[in-house]
């Protein structure tokens, strides 16, 4: 299946590269969210007619993620969970609880822009957190797990 993208798409391609993919992909996750359209001669000379304003709308959200990432910069976050005299919790902290803390510390996080590799946490401790903001931008946070007193 061919699609015209319409934003740059991580380990896929930039903005206006017409990519093939498998149609699952492309029917159930690109063009549903807006990525990308399908590559007809229509919507081809439509994207060549609004070339410049897509330019300018991804432009935009990469200056706003950029904007974020300097204010995640060296962010931290304490979280208090439920652990044993071993240091070992009773349950996780997951990329939920990451995102909800820094939104309550006045840095909104999505649950999906926290990237934990290694998954939950199940152990007290400092972590470093990988917050993927844009497919250009990322950066590392502070997460503190610390037993609930």
């Amino acid at each position: 299946m061919q699609l015209i993208l319409l934003q740059k798409v991580t380990n896929l391609g930039n903005l206006g590269d017409l990519v093939d993919v498998k149609p699952g992909y492309g029917r159930n996750f690109l063009v549903p969210q807006g990525k990308a359209v399908p590559a007809t001669e229509s919507n081809k000379a439509e994207f060549e007619a609004k070339r410049a304003e897509y330019e300018a709308k991804a432009q935009a959200i990469h200056a706003d993620a950029d904007a974020r990432k300097a204010k995640l910069e060296g962010a931290s976050v304490t979280i208090p969970a439920n652990a044993s005299t071993e240091g070992k919790l009773y349950g996780s902290v997951g990329a939920r609880e990451i995102a909800d803390a820094f939104t309550a510390a006045g840095l909104p996080v999505s649950k999906s822009e926290v990237i934990l590799g290694e998954g939950a946490f199940r152990n007290i401790g400092e972590y470093d957190v990988l917050v993927h903001l844009h497919a250009d931008v990322e950066t590392t946070v502070k997460v503190v797990v610390v037993a609930e007193a």
